[in-house]
């Protein structure tokens, strides 16, 4: 999901803009149970529509026709952790989430989003580019998987006369090809694609490719300086899980390294006054944009409701319970500039699984 896609998302629409959030399942039992569950719930939206004295009998008709059409296009075959449904006059929209979300319908001017920028932000999405002296290949990854990303010219190729890697392997003579000036400009068209992607899709990055391809890249280029090298050959012509494999134990180094950076920050703002934690004080703090770093453990859910100016716990189900307030968190402190991390659950432990370091 690119800024953009964001952006298009909050747009306002034509009253009703319908959110239908519900949870779904991995695996069975309960997996079995999310294609009625899915059901109801556009029925429950359908009924809300046709029980509003301020929705016309056109548009009840067009907005329920896209949530028809949208609940079609649904594959429960590889449901992950929740989905939303988004359906206004004139368009449809399904999103499958990493991140459980609450059971919700919700009629606005304006779609739920908040669901889906906290699942992206937890998935932690990264780039992995994959260079060889013939191809250089675009990886889109999330927790625990890489799949190929085809745009912005990806995957770029060229015709090399007489390449042989086997054979200038055994021969050591592999480095000749990354000192041709056709693969140095090479090189240099994969690090403008990459600069496109990353002015749109703003990520980690990470480049695999024999020393070689790595040095010469860091040579001519200028979007992938700030990348994680993982000097692995063969890539460019590899598979997801291959790609996988082999960067999967640098981004864990880098997610420890990450969590321990986290970690001594919050120890710092605590000394400085400059800390705060718990869902009531941050909720508050981030209303406020007072939130410069917010830690959020992975799996941190409460369910709470509002008691004037403060929350406080409620039980799941209540019907005054707000399930999504850690999502509304994470979105209200990114749309106010802060840094959004989440760590591995009982890093906050202390904290109640979510702390921040606040701005004044």
């Amino acid at each position: 999901m690119s800024p953009a896609t964001l952006a298009e998302l909050r747009r306002p629409r034509p009253y009703p803009a319908v959110s239908v959030l519900t949870p779904t399942h991995r695996r069975d039992p309960y997996k079995t149970q999310d294609q009625v569950r899915l059901r109801n719930a556009v029925a429950e939206a359908k009924r809300q529509l046709e029980a509003d004295p301020a929705v016309s009998r056109e548009r009840r008709a067009e907005v329920a026709r896209h949530l028809d059409q949208a609940l079609s296009e649904v594959d429960l075959t590889h449901a992950e952790d929740g989905l939303a449904i988004f359906a206004a006059s004139g368009e449809h929209q399904v999103w499958s989430l990493a991140r459980p979300v609450p059971e919700r319908v919700v009629l606005s001017d304006t779609f739920l989003t908040r669901n889906l920028v906290s699942a992206q932000t937890a998935e932690r999405p990264f780039w992995v580019l994959s260079l060889s002296a013939d191809r250089a290949t675009l990886w889109n990854g999330g927790v625990d998987r890489v799949a190929e990303e085809r745009a912005d010219g990806f995957p770029l190729t060229r015709r090399v006369e007489n390449f042989d890697p086997e054979r200038q392997q055994r021969v050591g003579d592999l480095a000749s090809a990354f000192r041709e000036e056709r693969t140095r400009q090479f090189l240099r068209e994969a690090d403008t694609a990459m600069s496109t992607v990353l002015r749109e899709h703003p990520r980690p990055l990470y480049v695999t490719g024999p020393p070689a391809a790595l040095a010469l890249l860091d040579e001519v280029g200028s979007a992938t300086k700030g990348a994680v090298h993982v000097p692995h050959g063969g890539l460019a012509h590899g598979t997801p899980e291959s790609v996988w494999q082999a960067v999967r134990p640098v981004i864990e180094t880098e997610a420890r390294r990450n969590t321990e950076a986290v970690t001594r920050t919050l120890e710092t703002a605590r000394g400085r006054r400059e800390f705060a934690a718990g869902v009531d004080e941050l909720w508050q703090s981030a209303r406020d944009g007072r939130v410069r770093l917010l830690a959020v453990e992975e799996n941190y859910r409460v369910t709470v409701r509002e008691a004037g100016d403060h929350l406080i716990l409620a039980e799941s189900g209540d019907l005054e319970g707000r399930e999504d307030i850690v999502d509304e968190i994470v979105e209200q402190c990114l749309e106010t500039g802060a840094d959004v991390r989440f760590v591995p659950d009982g890093t906050l432990r202390e904290a109640d699984g979510i702390a921040g370091v606040l701005r004044y």
